[in-house]
């Protein structure tokens, strides 16, 4: 394809963009809800369960809400809001649909989450497009399907990510080669991906406070601060950073955590929500084709510390009737009577190298964003219950590796046509009312 854009400043080097979908899940609920448009939108968890803002319109943000906070204080700002704790096999249907747009313009996609991803539209010799028009063009055909997105344009993926924030709803911003460090010169440091707050103290301390200052810092304090990956993110202040849009990047971990209304605080309701979690980490391993060798827990305690325990399986494996009896076990590493747990997570992980070393959190793989929602269950056609043949509390294990295929086939199949919590095994009932409907998400479950 020619060049269109004859009155942009021409495009030397790699292009990179970042496309971020606007306040999708609100966006996605006023597309679906037509009077819901133009009035404050909140995707979230009760307000008087724990719950947590998954995200909001823009008219909410007008009032100070904003994803992660907590929706009893999401109330107090925003009284008149719409709450809804989401239809995420809707947001699924149209984040597939606007990643089918961006694969179609160019194979170097790499999702990063169910709204966000980056393109390689680098021009070539064939292809000397400019990235601007790309962008504008992809712009367009995202809000013919009722949705908008800000896009950021740039010589790497963490200038067009920073890039892609600056401007919303509906932006574009675009750092023209050889402009990047005057870009990046003035922004905080917490602005740049892998600055948390822990490396943005030590860097105050320092009197670094800017990204300009920190391409300049000391590289032996970087390397202080940030470790092996010192050099790297001095690099990437400066925007110099050349990671690669990997389209095949693979997937860590395959997780799934509920924070609970009413905390947990018997064996056997902690074993019941467990296994429930189990079901919808196999449930997303199957559909992904994954197999792991590597299970672990996560507890979060009523006084909000965190715990987790994690061990080998013999093989890897994407059956959950298999895994949840090792899930119990690791649970006893973890609660003992007397203590009160909120928040509960399954993880599995190392799906290929079978030497692959175990890392010591399998929960700190990715962003918490928008997702889906932590033990909720909506259902398409009613709602059924099959028997407790997984492991919950008490129930049996299915020895028998062909019955367990054949089951979780059979329940596999009702999940995807009907959607979630279409069909329930026993102990997933158990709990089902003592959910906050917050909305968590690993990010890897959507590469």
């Amino acid at each position: 394809m020619s060049d269109s854009s004859p009155n942009l400043p021409p495009w030397t080097g790699p292009a990179i963009l970042l496309v971020d979908l606007d306040a999708f899940f609100a966006s996605v609920e006023q597309l679906d809800h037509p009077a819901w448009r133009g009035k404050p939108v909140i995707v979230g968890g009760d307000a008087d369960s724990h719950g947590v803002v998954s995200t909001c319109s823009y008219e909410a943000r007008a009032f100070g809400v904003r994803s992660a906070m907590a929706s009893s204080m999401a109330r107090a700002l925003c009284p008149d809001a719409i709450w809804t704790h989401g239809h995420f096999h809707r947001y699924r249907e149209v984040s597939a649909a606007i990643m089918a747009i961006l694969r179609d313009e160019t194979p170097h996609v790499q999702q990063v989450s169910i709204d966000e991803a980056f393109m390689d539209v680098t021009p070539t010799a064939v292809n000397t497009e400019h990235p601007v028009a790309v962008a504008q063009r992809i712009q367009e055909r995202v809000a013919a399907l009722g949705v908008t997105c800000s896009i950021g344009v740039g010589t790497s993926k963490s200038v067009a990510k920073i890039a892609s924030d600056r401007d919303k709803p509906q932006g574009l911003t675009v750092v023209f080669p050889g402009t990047e460090e005057a870009f990046l010169e003035e922004l905080p440091v917490r602005t740049l991906s892998g600055v948390g707050a822990a490396a943005e103290k030590t860097l105050h301390a320092h009197g670094i406070r800017t990204l300009g200052q920190m391409g300049r810092a000391d590289r032996a304090l970087l390397r202080k601060v940030f470790g092996k990956n010192g050099e790297m993110m001095r690099d990437r202040a400066l925007g110099h950073d050349r990671s690669i849009v990997a389209e095949d990047d693979e997937v860590k971990s395959v997780s799934n955590e509920v924070t609970y209304a009413r905390d947990l605080d018997n064996r056997t309701d902690i074993e019941a929500a467990l296994s429930t979690i189990s079901a919808k980490v196999g449930r997303r391993l199957r559909r992904k084709g994954l197999k792991g060798r590597t299970v672990a827990v996560k507890v979060r305690y009523d006084n909000r510390t965190t715990r987790s325990a994690q061990c080998q399986l013999p093989a890897p494996t994407d059956d959950d009737i298999a895994f949840t009896p090792v899930v119990h076990r690791l649970i006893g590493e973890l609660w003992a009577p007397g203590m009160r747990v909120r928040l509960l997570g399954v993880a599995v992980s190392h799906f290929d190298d079978a030497d692959a070393p175990v890392q010591e959190s399998l929960f700190d793989l990715g962003t918490i964003d928008e997702a889906e929602p932590s033990g909720s269950s909506s259902s398409s056609g009613g709602t059924s219950s099959a028997p407790d043949a997984r492991p919950a509390a008490g129930a049996p294990l299915i020895r028998n590796e062909e019955k367990r295929r054949s089951l979780l086939a059979a329940t596999d199949a009702l999940q995807e046509r009907f959607g979630d919590g279409t069909v329930r095994f026993g102990f997933e009932l158990r709990q089902s009312d003592n959910t906050t409907g917050s909305s968590s998400k690993n990010v890897e479950d959507y590469k």
